[in-house]
């Protein structure tokens, strides 16, 4: 049964290499640790071998009280099936196979009848299944018949298992790589496939393949209109082909409304700007998608957008600002921060002076968690349904401050668990992203899906002429992850990063600080993997933010971070996109102790500090008055010279204060 014939996303079959101390089984369990797993090992302890015996040890400390644990051969176990399997590790098998027909010095294939029925109870295995076997080109083998031996009848069976196999990882230095399906990098940090360096022949292929692809688009869906992404640093179109692979035929893969890729059969993909992919996916996306039970988008292979590193502001236009800053009537840095926010403002906008913000947009992501069932939260998660169409009607208070602010508020239904309204659910990627104390917040697919629709979110409100953003947050439990992000991301143990959130209790504040630990030990092996990270402990609101934050800083528009939560995805969006906290400033400081620790990580100061812990944006919008007085001060005070005001120069100063 092979993957795509699955009912869920989950892989049937699993198979984790690594070479030794690679990671290799924590990150096996990592897969599998929110279900009742039957854990097959393979090891028979020595009681002569200490080191082997302690390394048994620590295996079993680190497996889940729930787990059932078989030693020996998986064969006969594997007659039996149960939901979730694990098989750790096939070169103790294989030694004990040897070691039982005493066949070290004998010739390959003396174990054979071993390998076929292991191979032969893989294949007929039903339920969902994890093997994890060293991968021998990694490690010190002896240069004796026996080394060599084991090497190849190891080579040999992992080869055959691979063949058997959906998905294949391999772990290198704790860090997982997944090498099938798509031979591609399972981090996202490496979006194309992994034969990039196929030649100029293959790649001139797939160009003329894909020309052919968007003009059949342009044909068919000419209504649409494409929205120009002016930013240098965003990659309009790029090309990876396989290095094996011939080019096949061009198709069109399924997509959500924030699509971003375009297939040409199944060896070559090509990213393009997500106007001109989205107008040649989308009148073939109610055939090519099919709705899942919880509401969103299940994709034939996940949508991939990159995110490349981000050049900061202008230099150059700051100097000029700091330049100018001295020729305003006033003492030298006598309007303190105002004067350092001013010549920010300059440099983002290439100008000096600033013009005063035109049009500075909130957008309110919405999305529940499935954490939030299990008590971590003072409130239920219908409140985040309800909140969403408070926004609508504008009694929010996000909506009371952006009026103050002069600011407008969209919100955009990302992964909330009801129905929301037809207009602010296009982006909607699921309904609720998963308890990520027990599972996986989004499959790979929702997670590359959600930063799509954060960035394509982010295109529409610059082409529409925003040129300040502030990023919302709406959803019950949503501090939670917000707090695994964090303090995983920089090593903070959970009581110190743990806050009350919406104002829990003492006991609600000890499930938290349970849940965010439990989230936290899923977390840590794909801690540099920042779209792992999101898929695993995040959620697909966070993926949103920090798919519009690292997009909004790829389009040199500068933004006002809130509070903890979106303050979480901007730690991810600064990994996704290096250089974009640049374009940020922080609005205010949240009562929430995780989000001390994110600014200080970001190295940005709050605007404000009023003990606000409300989300929405309140904290960023809050701020943008000052903001705004910083670029008014400098772009419209008079100088020295215009006021006909001596300088310091002239012994003479204005009054002071």
């Amino acid at each position: 049964m092979s993957h795509s014939a699955q009912s869920t996303d989950r892989p049937l079959r699993t198979l984790v290499l690594g070479g030794a101390r690679s990671g290799k089984s924590a990150f096996a369990e990592q897969l599998v640790v929110s279900e009742a797993v039957r854990y097959i090992a393979t090891a028979v302890p020595d009681p002569e071998d200490t080191d082997f015996a302690e390394r048994i040890a620590a295996h079993r400390v680190r497996r889940p009280g729930n787990w059932t644990v078989v030693e020996g051969d998986p064969v006969g176990a594997l007659a039996q099936p149960v939901p979730s399997t694990l098989i750790d590790d096939l070169g103790t098998w294989l030694t004990a196979r040897i070691d039982a027909r005493g066949a070290w010095e004998s010739p390959r294939g003396t174990i054979a009848p071993d390998v076929d029925a292991l191979v032969a109870a893989v294949a007929e295995y039903s339920e969902r299944l994890v093997i994890v076997s060293p991968e021998v080109g990694m490690g010190v083998i002896p240069a004796t018949h026996s080394g060599r031996l084991f090497r190849d009848e190891l080579g040999a069976l992992n080869q055959r298992l691979a063949q058997l196999c959906d998905e294949i990882y391999l772990v290198v230095a704790g860090q997982p790589l997944r090498i099938k399906p798509d031979r591609a990098f399972a981090s996202a940090a490496a979006l194309t496939d992994a034969a990039a360096t196929a030649d100029a022949q293959a790649t001139a292929t797939a160009n003329a393949q894909v020309a052919a692809v968007l003009a059949t688009a342009a044909g068919t869906a000419g209504q649409h209109a494409a929205q120009p992404d002016s930013a240098a640093t965003d990659s309009s179109a790029g090309v990876a082909s396989s290095a094996t692979g011939s080019a096949g035929s061009a198709t069109r893969t399924a997509a959500t409304s924030a699509a971003e890729t375009v297939t040409v059969s199944t060896a070559e993909t090509v990213v393009v700007s997500s106007a001109v992919a989205a107008a040649a996916a989308s009148d073939q996306a109610a055939a090519q998608s099919d709705p899942s039970a919880d509401g969103g988008l299940k994709l034939t292979k996940p949508v991939r957008i990159s995110f490349g590193p981000v050049p900061g502001p202008d230099g150059d236009f700051l100097v000029a600002a700091k330049e100018r800053q001295l020729e305003l009537t006033k003492p030298a840095g006598a309007l303190g921060r105002l004067e350092e926010l001013g010549n920010w403002v300059a440099a983002c906008q290439g100008v000096c002076p600033p013009k005063q913000f035109e049009r500075a947009r909130v957008v309110v992501f919405a999305g529940d968690h499935g954490v939030a069932a299990h008590g971590v939260s003072a409130y239920p998660s219908e409140v985040t349904a309800q909140m969403v169409a408070n926004f609508l009607a504008g009694g929010a208070a996000v909506n009371v401050l952006a009026r103050l602010a002069d600011a407008t508020v969209r919100v955009e239904d990302i992964a909330v668990q009801g129905d929301t309204a037809p207009e602010i659910s296009r982006h909607k990627v699921r309904k609720s992203s998963g308890s990520i104390d027990r599972e996986d917040a989004l499959t790979e697919a929702e997670v590359q899906a959600a930063l799509a629709a954060g960035a394509a979110i982010a295109d529409e409100e610059i082409d529409s002429g925003a040129d300040l953003l502030i990023a919302g947050d709406m959803g019950i439990g949503n501090t939670t992850p917000a707090t695994v992000l964090i303090a995983t991301i920089t090593d903070t143990e959970p009581v110190v990063a743990v806050g009350r959130g919406t104002g829990v209790d003492d006991a609600g504040w000890i499930r938290k600080t349970a849940a965010i630990r439990d989230a936290m030990w899923r977390a840590r092996p794909v801690v540099k993997d920042p779209v792992a990270l999101l898929r695993t402990a995040g959620g697909a609101d966070l993926a949103a933010m920090a798919g519009f934050l690292a997009r909004a800083a790829a389009r040199r528009t500068p933004v006002i971070l809130d509070g903890v939560v979106v303050t979480a995805a901007a730690l991810v969006a600064n990994q996704l996109a290096l250089g974009a906290k640049e374009w940020w400033v922080a609005g205010h400081r949240s009562s929430e102790p995780s989000h001390t620790i994110a600014l200080q990580r970001l190295q940005l100061e709050p605007l404000v500090e009023m003990n606000m812990r409300l989300g929405e944006g309140s904290g960023a919008v809050t701020a943008l008055p000052v903001l705004r007085a910083a670029v008014a001060t400098l772009a419209e005070m008079a100088t020295f010279a215009q006021a006909g005001v001596s300088t310091a120069d002239a012994a003479t100063e204005p009054s002071g204060a």
